[in-house]
């Protein structure tokens, strides 16, 4: 372990920490810590695309988080994944590349006073760091595609390796009801049918350990790792230079080697990048959040930041499964030795075929109801079905149509229970607690019944098998949505970003901590408001965003 101290202490080597390790160690002048509690991203199922199978609720890459008992959910309490691993959520995600739509970064410089957060200004910040597939031979992209995507950053983006007849059937038939086909979610407005655009490299999943810390930033001799190194508070003190003011000198690190006391330089900064658990838990565990909740627990106040663990959002997804005829799916196609022999050998010689599938392959963003002013439906389309995640898969073919409200009015929490970092906190999602969130989830499960009766799918004979054409009204709906509903792993604002008259700010625009010097928080924790769409993309735009005004 270094003797030295850092310019850079950067807590939390996941999709956003990553980005700003190699950002900011290319200044040879800074030195740069990275800190990760989980271990190395050399497990083989990470870079496996299916692999997702065995790296959720798996310790080693998984912090293996479950919510309190969810009253929206009718008394269930769900698995809660969150990276423990080099690449964080990268590592365990859908691979799904999704920036959300123009009008949620409005949003945000709306409500942060500040306009550099508006689509125009992150869009630099989305292309800097991607790498798209249609950009790799000059004047082959449609037109005007480069002015929306980036070509020569690390972030790959390609397409799927395979397609499904029965995804292409669904597609047509959300085309007969009115959804348009479209080649780009990612573009400002991401309403349309497609398959998504997933972040893989040949067939690999390409996390952001491979993008941004191999080889670059390990090679560089002012940056260092640790892993398997868990924070268990900040080192905090009074700041003579601010009456009342805090400042952050450094961290408490739990290591292999016992405990570290990592320090700043003069002028250097923590960055939490530990996710929306993470963050908030570390916050609070160092005397930063709900004045009251810290007392109960024993723990001296440092300052009282009661938005700290409060304004958690996330995408429930409502998973609808439809018995299919005539079809292949892959209920069937994995249900012999011969079949996952089959699937086995076509990846090893072709990269291709069910085990490069993201988690979901065909994508949708709608309109929960024709008066909506912007989509506020997201499908994630699968040619498989089962009980739950982890479930085995049904006998019988069939596939899922998961559908998530966008924008969710429903707000939850995220608060430790001990002063103890070893001790997971308290996720309470609050589900479905809103009168508005059980109407959409209703007008979600309607207007997916009205999907599958086009004429497209006619020839499958569909047969809803859950949750049942028994269920018609919108209390017999929104009770069924939260017996099948599930995370779709989109945590966000635990930590938010907001206006200097906001009580419930944790940081202000540029992401610093309300009241503490040399503390910021840059991760999908600083969202106001969920984005429209897949999370992991706009949590590297944020990041993104912070080396730029780092680096001056």
């Amino acid at each position: 372990m270094s003797k030295e101290g850092f310019d850079y202490i950067i807590v939390g080597a996941g999709t956003a920490g990553c980005l700003l390790a190699n950002r900011l160690s290319a200044n040879r002048h800074k030195r740069v810590l990275l800190i990760e509690a989980g271990g190395k991203d050399d497990y083989h199922w990470i870079h496996i695309p299916v692999g997702y199978l065995y790296c959720i609720g798996n310790p080693r890459t998984d912090w293996c988080f479950s919510t309190e008992a969810e009253p929206g959910l009718n008394g269930r309490s769900l698995r809660y994944p969150r990276g423990k691993v080099l690449g964080g959520c990268s590592s365990i995600n859908g691979m799904i590349y999704m920036r959300g739509q123009s009008r949620d970064y409005e949003h945000w410089a709306e409500l942060t006073g500040d306009d550099t957060w508006r689509w125009q200004r992150v869009l630099r910040a989305f292309r800097r760091h991607e790498n798209h597939w249609r950009l790799d031979k000059p004047g082959t992209a449609p037109e005007g595609f480069a002015a929306m995507h980036g070509g020569k950053g690390e972030w790959r983006v390609e397409q799927q390796r395979l397609r499904w007849p029965i995804l292409d059937a669904f597609a047509a038939a959300a085309e007969q009801a009115g959804i348009p086909a479209t080649s780009d979610f990612n573009a400002g407005t991401n309403e349309g049918v497609g398959y998504f655009e997933v972040n893989q490299k040949k067939g690999w999943r390409w996390n952001t350990a491979k993008a941004f810390l191999r080889p670059t930033a390990f090679g560089r001799p002012n940056f260092e790792l640790w892993t398997g190194a868990q924070v268990r508070r900040l080192r905090l003190m009074h700041d003579s230079t601010d009456a009342g003011g805090l400042r952050c000198s450094g961290a408490e690190v739990l290591t292999p080697h016992g405990v570290e006391q990592p320090w700043l330089n003069p002028g250097g900064e923590v960055i939490l990048a530990a996710g929306s658990v993470g963050s908030p838990q570390i916050l609070q565990l160092s005397g930063l959040g709900p004045g009251a909740l810290l007392q109960g627990l024993g723990l001296t106040v440092e300052k009282d930041l009661p938005g700290v663990g409060a304004n958690l959002q996330d995408h429930l997804q409502i998973r609808a499964v439809y018995k299919v005829q005539g079809a292949s799916t892959l209920n069937t196609r994995a249900a012999s030795l011969w079949g996952k022999a089959m699937i086995g050998l076509e990846y090893a010689l072709r990269r291709s075929g069910p085990m490069s599938m993201a988690p979901s392959q065909l994508g949708a963003f709608t309109r929960s109801s024709p008066d909506r002013a912007w989509p506020d439906l997201e499908y994630h389309v699968q040619p498989l079905s089962l009980d739950a995640f982890g479930e085995p898969l049904h006998s019988f073919n069939a596939f899922t149509a998961s559908v998530c409200n966008l924008n969710p009015t429903s707000r939850g929490t995220v608060r430790i229970t001990a002063p103890d970092a070893a001790t997971a906190p308290a996720i309470r999602p609050n589900y479905l607690s809103t009168d508005e969130d059980r109407k959409i989830a209703a007008e979600s499960l309607r207007l997916t019944r009205r999907i599958v009766s086009q004429p497209a799918l006619a020839a499958f004979k569909p047969e809803e098998y859950k949750p049942g054409p028994q269920y018609q009204t919108d209390e017999e709906l929104a009770r069924l949505a939260g017996d099948i509903a599930t995370t779709i792993f989109h945590p966000v604002g635990t930590c938010k970003m907001g206006r200097p008259g906001d009580p419930m700010a944790v940081t202000d625009a540029r992401l610093r901590v309300r009241g503490v010097t040399g503390l910021r928080v840059a991760d999908a924790s600083v969202m106001p408001t969920i984005t429209s769409g897949n999370t992991n993309s706009p949590t590297l735009m944020i990041a993104e965003k912070l080396a730029g005004w780092l680096a001056g």
